[in-house]
């Protein structure tokens, strides 16, 4: 396959990832494009494995300018005002969108759309569908939209490389070959696969990011890294583990010690309830999420999909407590990208969890994060259309293949140094490791990334807490480039 040109898809912008993200900007795009994943049925996406649903300030007592200031709020002084504000507005057209695409999303009794609660939400505004389904519910009927554009070529395989020698988008490698284009929207989501402990796909280690910075973009505050706090402990604990969503503290389920004491608020922001339960981990606690008494129906009929997973690790959430931890499941940090998605290498968009927006800033605020994705998406095929450059000519000689390793042994390093709790002294331990490799390992230049980013941010903000620097200082981003790093 060496020197191979897809010459059919010769100029056409490439999607690669076929999540929200990615669908929605594919939906977006006027010409035939190429949409570039591993799969095309929604697994091994994120997307497909959001339980709580997507938050849109649309109910009665609810506005935008009040899910913009939940959103700064969590977010620690690192969002970016005018993004917030932009996001959260288009929050009810976004819905509108969904209902358009004919996403079948949960109803009162009332016929108005159901509203769940989750924390650090001042209003209930998160929209659901399929219980707790509904980012398998979502994906799959915009899925079952973009199979139905002629415009959208699927392409089954996965990225390689980018070739930009002038700083510029001259196309990218492949699996399948090489194609020429100067517009691409990266749209492959996050890196929480790095961890040991992660609600993420394990594939999703950041590879892609690796590729976009190995060519020349910045990447922006990447030592934020969401822990979830209540994932299901089970046995195995080297295959990904099910989230127990926000939604179920949200209707009134509490964390309890083994001896059955509350010790937390848990419609606290997922950053202090992290924490709490991590020390209590730490100090040699079990941790139990006790759902057994929920108001109105039971958990069972409420969380489906959640009591699936449940019962197959033997347990009965309608009659039992759920033994729960946290686990790597968002990163905030990601390719600095402007309000249209434009990352700084030219030609190269970015969205989803791929991109750092300024929406999240230090702490992504419960259920953003599909309302980010299908709006930046649109944002982003909106551009292309706008601004498809055709004055230069294509390239016609495949440049060479560039060869990157993707092994990655050091899960328990990640979850152990950069984890939830940090310090000096396990950063710079960890960087010891993966800094000799990151020029050849994907893997190692992700994770270099976050824990340089780590050790340059003294102090405790959001979800980045340095147990050796307590306090603030004052509000910065960290940007990097490759060059940054001492490699």
């Amino acid at each position: 396959m060496q020197g191979h040109i897809l010459s059919r898809y010769a100029g056409w912008p490439v999607i690669v990832g076929a999540g929200l993200a990615g669908l929605m900007a594919a939906l977006e795009l006027d010409g035939p494009c190429v949409l570039l994943a591993p799969s095309f049925t929604g697994e091994g996406t994120s997307s497909t494995l959001a339980q709580g649903g997507m938050a849109a300030a649309v109910g009665l007592d609810d506005s935008p300018a009040s899910h913009a200031e939940d959103t700064l709020k969590a977010g620690a002084g690192l969002c970016d005002p005018a993004i917030v504000q932009r996001i959260t507005e288009a929050g009810p057209q976004a819905v509108e969108t969904l209902l358009r695409l004919g996403v079948p999303l949960a109803r009162d009794e009332n016929g108005r759309l159901a509203l769940h609660l989750e924390a650090a939400h001042s209003h209930n505004r998160i929209i659901f569908a399929g219980g707790d389904r509904s980012g398998q519910v979502i994906l799959q009927h915009i899925l079952q939209q973009a199979q139905k554009k002629k415009n959208i070529h699927w392409l089954q395989a996965t990225l390689e490389g980018f070739h930009a020698p002038d700083g510029t988008m001259q196309g990218l490698w492949s699996s399948a070959g090489f194609i020429p284009t100067r517009h691409c929207i990266l749209a492959s989501g996050g890196c929480g696969g790095l961890y040991q402990h992660t609600t993420s796909p394990l594939a999703n280690r950041g590879m892609t990011l690796a590729l976009a910075a190995q060519a020349g973009a910045t990447v922006r505050d990447m030592e934020f890294t969401q822990f979830h706090p209540t994932a299901l402990v089970t046995p195995d604990q080297t295959s990904r583990l099910s989230l127990i969503s926000e939604a179920v503290r949200g209707a009134g389920a509490v964390l309890r010690l083994d001896d059955g004491q509350r010790f937390t608020e848990e419609l606290a922001p997922r950053d202090v309830v992290s924490r709490a339960i991590a020390a209590q981990l730490r100090a040699g606690r079990t941790v139990f999420l006790d759902g057994r008494s929920l108001p109105g129906e039971p958990f069972s009929t409420r969380f489906p999909g959640i009591t699936q997973a449940c019962r197959k690790a033997g347990l009965n959430p309608d009659t039992q407590l759920l033994p729960v931890q946290p686990a790597m499941h968002y990163h905030m940090g990601g390719l600095k990208v402007d309000q249209t998605g434009r990352t700084t290498l030219k030609g190269l968009w970015a969205c989803g969890e791929v991109a750092c927006t300024g929406l999240h800033g230090a702490n992504r605020l419960a259920s953003n994060s599909l309302l980010e994705a299908l709006v930046c998406g649109q944002w982003a095929g909106q551009d292309v259309n706008a601004h498809q450059d055709t004055a230069r000519s294509l390239i016609t000689t495949a440049p060479e293949r560039p060869t990157f390793t993707t092994d990655w042994p050091f899960r328990a390093e990640m979850q152990q140094h950069l984890g939830i709790l940090r310090t000096r002294k396990g950063l710079e331990e960890f960087l010891g490791r993966t800094l000799p490799l990151a020029r050849q390992n994907l893997c190692a230049l992700t994770a270099s990334f976050i824990g340089w980013a780590a050790l340059h941010r003294p102090e405790q903000r959001g979800a980045h807490w340095r147990e050796d620097t307590p306090g603030l200082q004052p509000p910065r981003h960290l940007d990097l480039h490759i060059n940054d790093l001492p490699l």
